[in-house]
């Protein structure tokens, strides 16, 4: 019995290349590396947000224990400032707008900014 006839194949040459450029990759590396780095999320004392609003801020948007929160909220009241989290960039700008906003619509002058480690 004979091999039955390969059918008429003709090949299609694609002009998209199978893999993106390796230059883009290099960047979008370079780039998830700077978000990823640790940076610290600091709070800024004022004279008109609420201790209260605060402590709920930090428990809330930042996961501290309350006990850890009312530590950060008595530091920053009296020095000026205080540390709240060591996180990666791309955390600590969720959780610091998600808390910014909560501050916003209560019309709270809260204010958190983040600095690299």
């Amino acid at each position: 019995m004979p091999a039955p006839a390969a059918p008429n194949i003709i090949p299609i040459m694609s002009t998209v290349p199978l893999s993106a450029p390796q230059i883009e990759k290099e960047e979008d590396t370079e780039q998830t590396a700077e978000l990823e780095r640790l940076h610290k999320v600091l709070i800024h004392n004022d004279d008109i947000t609420p201790i209260d609003f605060v402590l709920v801020t930090l428990v809330r948007f930042f996961h501290l224990q309350p006990a850890d929160a009312e530590i950060v909220t008595l530091t920053a009241h009296n020095t000026g400032l205080a540390l709240v989290a060591v996180l990666p960039l791309t955390e600590a700008r969720r959780r610091v707008g998600r808390a910014h906003f909560a501050a916003s619509l209560e019309g709270y002058p809260l204010t958190f900014t983040i600095e690299p480690e």
